[in-house]
């Protein structure tokens, strides 16, 4: 049984706080909201190693929250409820546009997220990728104003760390759900240039072949071989269908081999052993990955 996502809200109304709870499933998040402005940076630090994801109303905004959380080099999944009057809003599930208001979010990190203050229907989704793409984030696209932050505070390795701390803790709470919410459907196989789905084709055949000429030898790499396998496999989001054919090309091959050497073709049929495996486990990571449908 996985934990909750620990979600922080920063409102200045109750009723915000209560809509937002109505939208989020009870068993799968845990809501915990401040409504001072006084100390509120202090607050958000002293729940730093449980907050998964903070939302905050448009008047915190306003109030220079995020100039704060910059002073504190505090970097954090974040989602806006914004007014739908707001100019320079994008649709649902967007970063936010630089105009008016959103220029004080951009000072803050490329990765926050926008949502109507009076549509929260796709709340979760839009949790789950303000997740995603914090994760992904790269240092650059950080817009952060030099003079708030002390010299021997380097960004990168600011937000490469509390990056890497989201990333361990929701791996040690949420198991592979974690691992999700590194996933970039950029690197998807289906999404490649041609080429490059080829060079990652071909790296996954040479990564099976190594797995299954050590399978039923004392190869102390061989469950190594196959996390690798697996996991490049996930993250290029590889049907288990695809799977299958490459063993039975990499079989193919092996087949015409014995038969040149005059040897029975039977051995083979032992390695669907290997094929059920490497299959399990990646069938395992998939299942234990997708976040449900909100």
């Amino acid at each position: 049984m996985v934990s909750p996502l620990h979600i922080y809200v920063v409102a200045r109304s109750n009723d915000v706080v209560q809509a937002l709870k109505q939208s989020l499933d009870e068993g799968r998040y845990v809501v915990t909201a401040n409504f001072q402005a006084n100390d509120l940076v202090a607050w958000l630090k002293t729940h730093l190693e449980r907050l998964d994801c903070l939302v905050v109303d448009s008047d915190s905004v306003s109030a220079g929250l995020f100039k704060k959380l910059v002073e504190q080099a505090i970097f954090i999944p974040t989602i806006v409820l914004a007014d739908p009057d707001l100019p320079g809003l994008l649709p649902t599930g967007t970063r936010l546009d630089t105009t008016g208001l959103m220029e004080q979010t951009a000072a803050y990190h490329g990765a926050t997220m926008a949502i109507p203050a009076n549509n929260l229907t796709h709340l979760e989704a839009v949790i789950a990728q303000a997740i995603q793409q914090f994760i992904a984030l790269p240092a650059e696209s950080c817009a952060l104003p030099s003079p708030h932050l002390p010299d021997s505070l380097p960004i990168p390795d600011l937000l490469s760390a509390q990056q890497e701390r989201l990333t361990d803790r929701l791996k040690a709470r949420l198991g592979y759900l974690g691992v999700y919410y590194k996933r970039n459907s950029d690197n998807f196989l289906r999404n490649m240039r041609q080429a490059d789905r080829e060079k990652v084709l071909n790296e996954l055949k040479a990564g099976y072949r190594k797995i299954v000429l050590g399978y039923f030898s004392k190869d102390a790499k061989l469950n190594q071989n196959i996390d690798e396998f697996v996991n490049q496999a996930f993250f290029a989001d590889i049907a288990v269908a695809h799977i299958v054919e490459i063993h039975m090309e990499l079989m193919d091959e092996f087949s015409k081999q014995l038969k040149l050497e005059g040897r029975s073709e039977e051995i083979l049929l032992d390695y669907r052993l290997t094929l059920i495996d490497v299959i399990a486990h990646l069938c395992e990571m998939y299942r234990r990955s997708i976040p449900r449908e909100p």
